[in-house]
C-alpha cells in the first residue's frame, strides 16, 4: 500500500517500535502515514508503545460497515473507529459512488448536517467531522449544502441534492459518533447502494491533499448554508399533519419537553407553536446541548422511567399532563402521561404506535369519508414492532406491509409507494421510531411530539387520556401484549455461536422445534433468507446477512424475535400476544408471554454461560 507523500509522517511512523505482527505494523504505519490529527495520532502512539496489540488489531484491522444507522463506532484512533481519517476516506468513497451514479453532481451536490457530539482525547467534534466531509466534496468542485450549526434532520430533497450525509451517532453513549448516509429521495441508504459505497471507501483510502483543509467550508463558493430554508420548509410542511389548530389553541394541558442535551429544544418550542400551543417547559437542566449528557445515565429515552426522572419531576411540579422526550439528535421520542394518583405511565414504543395509527387513521377518515379511498392508504412497521397496525388493517381495510428493522427500509418503501400514488400515512419501529404522514422519509421525533400533545388535546375534549384512549383500542382491535429488552454483547465470536447453535440445534440445519414446555411451529432466518412458512421455505423480507435475526412463531400464538442492534453491542429479543378482539382476560395473556420470553432468553440465549450481561432494570 501507498504509505503516503509526507515525509515527516513516514518518518515518524517508522520510529514506532514494532508490535511483533508485520501485518499490525503495516496496519500502524499506514495510519501515521495517513493520520494529520495530532490527538488521534498521539493514541496510536500511545497504544504501539504500550503495546497494547489485542487492542491495536480490534482498532487497525478492520473497518466499519453500514448498519441499521449508517457507519457507527467509538471515536478514536483507528480504521474501526469514528476520526477525521475514517470520516474523509468514506466521504472519498462517497464522492467515487456519487460521481459515477450522478452525472449531474456537480449541479446536485451533497448536503451535510451534524450534531453536537464531541470528544476531547480524540479531538473529534460532530462539527469538525461535518466541515471534513465538506472539504472532500469542495475540494472536487462538487457543491455543498453544509448547515451553520447542529441540525436535526437534513430535508436535502429540498434542494434536489443526490445525497446527504448526518454525523450524529443518535441516542448511542457520549464516545461514540456516526456517518449516516442519506440517497436522493431522502431515505437512508440501502442494498445495493451501501456495498457499493462501502467498495469505493476501500479503493480511495489515501487521503487527497485537500481532504483536510477544512477552511474550505469558509473559502469555497460553492458552501451554502441551507438552515433557514430548510427550517422555514420543516415548519411549513407540519401543516400537513395538524388538523385542530384552534382546539390546540384553547387547551388547558400542560406539556413538559426533554431534549436529553442534544439538539431538539429549539424546534420542539418551535413546532409547539405552530400546532397553536405555547411552547412546552423544557427540562432546565437538560435543555442546553452537552456531549457528554451529564445528567442521564444513559442519552435513550427508550431506558423508560429511570432516565425520564428530571422530566417527571419538573412535570410534578408544574402539574403538566404529558412529558414528551426526544433522543440527543430528536428522531427518537419517548411519552409518558399523568395517571391520575398512579404516578406515571411511560408508553413503550409499541403502545404509542397503536396511539398514533389509531390518530392518523381518524383524521384521515375525517377528511376522506368514502370508504373506497383507503384502497391507496398504508402504515408500515419493522417486522420486530407490534402487529397492532396489521390488525387496524385488517378491520379498517386500507393496506399494512412490514420491512426489515431500521428506518432506512421504511424510508426505502415510503419512496416507491409514493411514487406509485399510495399514500403512506403513518409508520413506526418499536424502538421509539414514528414517523406520522411522509413529509420526510426517516423517524422524526420533532413532528410527532406536536402530534401527541394535539391527539391529547383533542381527547381532554372527550374526556379521555392517552391511556385510556389506548384501552379503547386495544379493545376493539385486539389486546396486543409485547415484551421488548436486550442483553449485551460485545465479542463477535460469541454472537456467532450464539446463533449458529440456533441454525443446527438438533443436528446440521436443524432449527429448535421447542423452547422449554413451548412448540415452535415456524421459523425465520433472514440472515440466511430461510423461511419454513412459505411453500418454497425462502424468505419473503430481503436477505441480511451482515446481521442476525430469526423469528419463531409459538403454537399458542406467540411471535418472538432475537436479532442483533445494528448500533450498539446488544442482542435485543422481543416477543408478542396478539388477541383476537374482545379477549379481556389480559393478565393470563401476560403471565403466558412472560413465561415464553423467559424460556427464549434462557434457552436459546444461555447469558449464563455466555457471559452476556442482562439489561438492568
Amino acid at each position: 500500500a501507498n504509505m503516503g507523500s509526507n515525509g515527516d509522517l513516514n518518518a515518524n511512523s517508522q520510529c514506532l517500535s514494532s508490535t511483533g505482527d508485520l501485518v499490525l505494523d503495516k496496519a500502524v504505519n499506514q495510519w501515521m502515514a495517513w493520520d494529520k490529527n495530532p490527538q488521534t495520532r498521539k493514541q496510536m502512539e500511545s497504544l504501539v508503545r504500550e503495546g497494547h496489540v489485542v487492542e491495536l488489531r480490534r482498532r487497525l484491522c478492520s473497518r466499519m460497515t453500514f448498519g441499521t444507522a449508517g457507519l457507527r463506532a467509538e471515536m478514536g484512533a483507528g480504521f474501526a473507529c469514528i476520526n477525521d481519517l475514517t470520516v474523509i476516506q468514506s466521504t472519498q468513497g462517497m464522492y467515487k459512488y456519487l460521481a459515477k451514479y450522478f452525472p449531474d453532481l456537480k449541479t446536485r451536490g451533497l448536503v451535510v448536517g451534524f450534531d453536537t457530539r464531541a470528544q476531547t482525547s480524540s479531538g473529534c467534534t460532530s462539527e469538525r467531522l461535518a466541515r471534513l466531509t465538506a472539504a472532500v466534496m469542495l475540494c472536487k468542485d462538487i457543491p455543498v449544502y453544509l448547515f451553520s450549526t447542529y441540525i436535526f434532520l437534513i430535508k436535502f430533497f429540498y434542494y434536489e441534492a443526490a445525497a446527504g450525509v448526518m454525523i450524529t451517532a443518535s441516542h448511542n453513549r457520549k464516545e461514540d459518533n456516526g456517518y449516516k448516509v442519506y440517497w436522493h429521495n431522502g431515505a437512508q441508504i440501502s442494498s445495493p447502494h451501501d456495498k457499493e459505497i462501502l467498495h469505493c471507501i476501500e479503493e480511495n483510502t489515501e487521503p487527497w491533499p485537500e481532504s483536510w483543509n477544512e477552511h474550505l467550508v469558509e473559502s469555497s463558493l460553492l458552501r451554502r448554508d441551507p438552515l433557514e430554508d430548510v427550517c422555514r420548509w420543516y415548519m411549513e410542511e407540519l401543516n400537513t399533519i395538524c388538523f385542530h389548530r384552534e382546539l390546540n389553541a384553547k387547551s388547558p394541558l400542560k406539556f413538559v419537553h426533554s431534549s436529553f442535551h442534544g439538539v431538539g429544544h429549539n424546534y420542539v418550542q418551535r413546532a409547539f407553536q405552530q400546532f397553536g400551543f405555547p411552547p412546552p417547559i423544557p427540562v432546565p437542566e437538560q435543555k442546553e446541548t452537552d456531549p457528554d449528557f451529564s445528567t442521564v445515565s444513559c442519552p435513550n429515552p427508550e431506558e423508560g422511567e429511570s432516565v425520564l426522572e428530571l422530566s417527571l419531576r419538573l412535570a410534578e411540579r408544574e402539574e403538566a399532563h404529558i412529558v414528551v422526550a426526544t433522543d440527543p439528535d430528536a428522531d427518537r421520542l419517548a411519552v409518558a402521561e399523568r395517571n391520575g394518583n398512579f404516578g406515571w405511565k411511560v408508553f413503550t414504543g409499541n403502545e404509542l404506535a397503536a396511539l398514533l395509527g389509531w390518530w392518523m387513521l381518524f383524521n384521515w377518515k375525517e377528511a376522506h369519508p368514502d370508504p373506497a379511498d383507503t384502497e391507496t392508504v398504508y402504515m408500515l412497521a419493522t417486522t420486530v414492532s407490534s402487529k397492532i397496525l396489521k390488525a387496524f388493517a385488517r378491520i379498517e381495510g386500507f393496506h399494512f406491509e412490514e420491512t426489515l428493522p431500521g428506518f432506512k427500509w421504511i424510508g426505502k418503501r415510503i419512496h416507491e409507494l409514493t411514487k406509485t400514488g399510495k399514500e403512506v400515512i403513518f409508520s413506526f419501529e418499536e424502538s421509539i421510531g414514528f414517523l406520522c404522514g411522509n413529509m420526510v422519509l426517516d423517524k422524526d421525533g420533532v413532528s410527532t411530539a406536536t402530534v401527541v400533545a394535539e391527539m391529547a388535546a383533542y381527547l381532554h375534549t372527550k374526556n379521555l387520556s392517552l391511556n385510556k384512549q389506548l384501552i379503547n383500542i386495544y379493545e376493539i382491535y385486539g389486546y396486543h401484549v409485547s415484551r421488548t429488552s436486550y442483553v449485551l454483547c460485545s465479542d463477535p465470536l460469541t454472537i456467532h455461536r450464539i446463533f449458529s447453535r440456533l441454525r443446527n440445534f438438533g443436528g446440521p440445519g436443524d432449527y429448535p422445534e421447542l423452547c422449554g414446555d413451548y412448540c415452535i411451529t415456524h421459523i425465520r432466518d433472514v440472515t440466511t433468507g430461510y423461511d419454513s412458512s412459505q411453500p418454497d421455505k425462502k424468505c419473503v423480507l430481503p436477505l441480511s446477512k451482515n446481521s442476525q435475526m430469526v423469528t419463531f412463531t409459538f403454537q399458542n400464538g406467540v411471535v418472538a424475535t432475537l436479532r442483533t442492534s445494528g448500533t450498539e453491542p446488544k442482542i435485543k429479543y422481543y416477543s408478542e400476544f396478539c388477541a383476537v378482539p374482545g379477549e379481556r382476560d389480559i393478565s393470563s395473556l401476560e403471565e403466558e408471554l412472560r413465561k415464553v420470553t423467559t424460556a427464549l432468553v434462557e434457552e436459546f440465549l444461555e447469558p449464563d454461560k455466555n457471559n452476556l450481561l442482562r439489561r438492568s432494570v
